[in-house]
């Protein structure tokens, strides 16, 4: 009896997402989750956030099994590190002082989105179909063809993370820090299970919030008025602009996204006499609630936290939420309930020498990042005889 066949599987860039067809997408991606939308993607193009000229020129992979497509991944052709919250400027930086290119380099994942989810959106025979080194094999041959140096894979969830777990490759982690609802009815059952310390620490902070006489109004979807939107996109622009960097996305994205996508668009702005002073705009899929982007024009006593945190942890329970991302940002949210979370990202170096050194570095980097992980472990504020 004859042994079946072995099935030819194949990896190809695309520089549109329009040369991938939008039910192809969502039969592979689903609709749940904002970040893997086609309308998400579509909206990064059309609006030239994601372009070549601002150095995320799209190159989105198609994975084929027997000639049809079985897998797509959202990927770009990156000219510099920025957006990526998995930092290499070191790398780049490296290369840079031996007289070498470090760019250009594929980066697989969501544009200046650090939230862990699907990348490799495949269907499921293909998934079966594949190894570790199968994948990453076909990764390291197309930044070849691409004319890429090296290949970066950021914030897979778990599944994935099963596919790519892979000795010989570079494997990076982080730490992030992520509410859970644990059947919570209110804020306040949240507090519940906090310490008497910490549980009027949070109160206070919300009392001296509300004691400033500001406010806060929601609004969801197409009800986002443009006058919200207009007040928003100051607010987000603000918070770049503070650094000296110029923000990544234009208004015309969030236009957009209020229109092809409603149901997963949240805006909490605080207002104070009378007038809109901070805003905050956040992301819900089918379990999470994405808090991604905010903005103050003047400073005011606790209003980043109450406006990113309190707020978003009261609209997480409100839309029956199992979990509640806040960004990348620290430790300083351990203190507020939110508990750490160990993020993964895979890279391919294609230059032996550099691999050699990077992956010295991963080890040593991944040795610390499990240290800082453990002791925030001990330091969460919830009472003892709170659900693990």
């Amino acid at each position: 009896m004859s042994e079946p066949a072995v099935s030819s599987i194949t990896l190809e860039a695309c520089h549109a997402l329009s040369d991938i067809p939008r039910d192809t997408w969502e039969r592979l991606a689903g609709t749940g989750n904002p970040f893997l939308r086609y309308e998400f993607f579509e909206a990064l193009e059309s609006t030239r956030c994601t372009s070549e000229a601002t150095g995320w020129k799209p190159s989105h992979l198609v994975f084929r099994m027997d000639g049809e497509i079985a897998g797509v991944a959202p990927a770009y052709i990156k000219s510099h590190s920025m957006g990526e919250y998995v930092f290499d400027w070191a790398w780049a930086d490296a290369y840079r002082r031996y007289g070498m290119n470090y760019y250009p380099k594929l980066l697989i994942a969501v544009p200046f989105t650090p939230s862990q989810g699907p990348r490799l959106l495949l269907d499921p025979q293909l998934r079966s179909a594949l190894d570790a080194q199968s994948i990453h094999d076909l990764f390291d041959a197309l930044i070849a063809k691409l004319g890429a140096h090296s290949w970066h894979l950021l914030f897979p969830n778990e599944q994935d993370q099963k596919l790519l777990q892979y000795e010989t490759q570079l494997h990076r982690i982080g730490c992030q820090f992520h509410w859970r609802n644990k059947g919570y009815g209110s804020f306040d059952d949240f507090l519940g299970q906090l310490t008497s310390r910490k549980r009027k620490s949070i109160r206070k902070e919300r009392r001296q919030v509300a004691e400033q006489d500001i406010t806060f109004a929601r609004f969801h979807g197409r009800n986002i008025s443009d006058q919200v939107l207009a007040a928003f996109y100051v607010f987000y622009q603000a918070t770049y602009l503070k650094r000296g960097q110029q923000p990544y996305l234009t208004r015309q994205f969030f236009e957009q996204m209020r229109e092809t996508m409603p149901e997963h668009l949240h805006v909490i702005v605080a207002v104070k006499d009378g007038e809109m002073i901070a805003g905050a705009l956040f992301l819900a899929g089918q379990n999470t609630l994405y808090g991604r982007y905010w903005g103050c024009l003047e400073e005011y006593s606790h209003l980043h936290f109450e406006t990113c945190y309190y707020q978003g942890i009261e609209l997480a329970i409100e839309l029956g939420l199992q979990m509640f991302d806040a960004g990348a940002q620290g430790e300083h949210k351990l203190v507020r309930g939110f508990e750490p979370v160990i993020t993964h990202s895979w890279h391919g170096i294609a230059h032996p020498g550099f691999r050699d050194a990077i992956a010295a570095f991963t080890r040593e980097e991944a040795e610390q990042i499990m240290g800082y992980y453990e002791e925030a472990e001990t330091a969460l504020p919830f009472r003892q005889t709170s659900n693990p």
